[in-house]
């Protein structure tokens, strides 16, 4: 993992500021969705893309009963009954 040098304070809310130079980078706007991931002893942070529940793809995705599938999975399903 490599350093930022950056260190932010967690407020009394609980919420942490990322500076702008990190989200421009990281290509991160207001707004946007990040998942939230533990690794031994780290919180990480990843841009949340949503994908197939079945095959991860992210296009074409749509909701169905709360999961996210997409068209090919569909089609696959149909195609199997």
């Amino acid at each position: 993992m490599k350093s930022t040098g950056i260190v932010r304070h967690v407020d009394e809310m609980g919420r942490l500021v990322l500076p702008i130079e990190l989200r421009v980078s990281m290509d991160i706007n207001p707004k946007d969705p990040l998942e939230v991931f533990v690794k031994d002893n780290m919180v990480v942070l990843k841009k949340y893309y949503p994908a197939c529940h079945f095959c991860g793809n992210a296009d074409n995705v749509e909701y169905f009963k709360g999961k996210i599938v997409c068209k090919n999975c569909i089609d696959e399903i149909k195609n199997n009954m």
